[in-house]
């Protein structure tokens, strides 16, 4: 199945490279050059994955991936010049599962969305048995890997692709600590070169997620010093 891919990218050199690269990937490729233009199209034909630069003008991309979360949960690569820690943990928490600053070679953007595309499920690998995260007959909370979902109180939770695969990891060995640097090299595969801001990150927007009060975790519980646990309640 060929995949879809809306490059949002103001810059007309930098989104040709990219068509170029993503092109003799295989992929689909649509081109948008602003945040209305990336929200019509993603409206009127949902892509598959999406590359967004947070310098867009009027409306940043940090709106861009804001709204496109309310309707999916496709995987969002940032691609941007800006470099400052803070940019890119705002540009994560506004949903975003990778980060890739300017400039960039084109063979890390490629290799950055086939990690994602190797997160994507396919329909057909074996069933796998649910874990139940908390079993308080008011709150049942299921991870259903088979669906790729979490289920709350019979609905759906709105996770990312990379949530889910962050929770999935640590629901392996319930009780036990993952290291973050552990986390990334099985969630993001290729370690975000190091950076454990990340997992921290996005361990953050799972637990206003999952947790019944994200000020004090009880699912996903941080070993100080060590990195975090899975404790099912």
């Amino acid at each position: 199945m060929v995949l879809r891919v809306l490059v949002v990218e103001d810059d007309d050199r930098i989104r040709a490279v990219l068509r170029l690269a993503l092109e003799d990937e295989g992929y689909l490729v649509r081109e948008a050059v602003d945040t209305q233009d990336a929200l019509e199209q993603v409206q009127a034909e949902l892509p598959d994955l999406m590359i967004v630069d947070l310098m867009l003008g009027e409306v940043d991309g940090y709106t861009c991936i804001r709204e496109v979360r309310k309707l999916s949960d496709i995987p969002i690569v940032i691609v941007s010049a800006r470099v400052d820690t803070h940019d890119i943990v705002a540009g994560l928490e506004a949903g975003a599962d990778d980060y890739v600053t300017k400039p960039f070679q084109v063979k890390e953007i490629t290799a950055r969305l086939r990690a994602l595309r190797r997160r994507l499920r396919t329909g057909s690998e074996p069933a796998e048995p649910d874990i139940v995260l908390d079993s308080d007959p008011d709150r049942t909370m299921i991870l259903s890997r088979d669906r790729g979902a979490v289920v709350l109180r019979g609905a759906d939770l709105p996770l990312t692709m990379t949530e889910f695969r962050l929770l999935s990891e640590l629901a392996q060995v319930p009780g036990r600590v993952m290291s973050r640097q552990t986390l990334l090299a099985s969630v993001w595969e290729h370690g975000f070169y190091g950076d454990e801001r990340i997992v921290d990150v996005h361990v953050r927007r799972l637990r206003t997620k999952i947790e019944r009060d994200p000020a004090e975790p009880a699912v996903v519980v941080t070993v100080r010093g060590m990195g975090y646990r899975l404790d099912p309640q």
